[in-house]
């Protein structure tokens, strides 16, 4: 594990990881939760994650916005990109939710950007947990 990862983050909102959940349970990959706070003052933290075309990505954000409904009964706050999900942004105030794909991911490369922010991978975090 680099210095870039972290075991796991101290301030980030509880929806975040059940975000992070979700999209790994639809196949989201490289999932990734950065602490971003106190570099940004204006949300908490971003979730990030990818898919492999629009139509995974679509798949994986209508999870998101299903999972977080359950759990808290909010949609996001605003939505962008879902005209042709390559970059879809969910807005949940406390934190952002990034579904790319791949390649958009690739070039834009907000974890590089944001690379002072502490972050987990969080299938590894999943598994982990997992393991007991």
């Amino acid at each position: 594990m680099t210095d870039r990862f972290h075991e796991s983050l101290h301030d980030i909102p509880e929806l975040a990881e059940v975000a992070a959940t979700a999209a790994v349970a639809k196949g989201g990959e490289r999932t990734v939760i950065m602490e971003v706070g106190e570099l940004l003052g204006i949300t908490d933290a971003f979730v990030i994650t990818s898919g492999r075309n629009s139509r995974h990505v679509r798949t994986i954000v209508e999870h998101i916005e299903r999972t977080l409904k359950v759990s808290n009964g909010t949609p996001p706050l605003q939505v962008e990109g879902d005209d042709d999900y390559r970059w879809v942004l969910l807005d949940y105030g406390d934190f952002l939710v990034h579904v790319f794909l791949e390649e958009t991911r690739d070039y834009y490369d907000l974890e590089r950007l944001w690379g002072d922010a502490p972050c987990i991978l969080w299938e590894d975090t999943l598994a982990r947990s997992a393991r007991g």
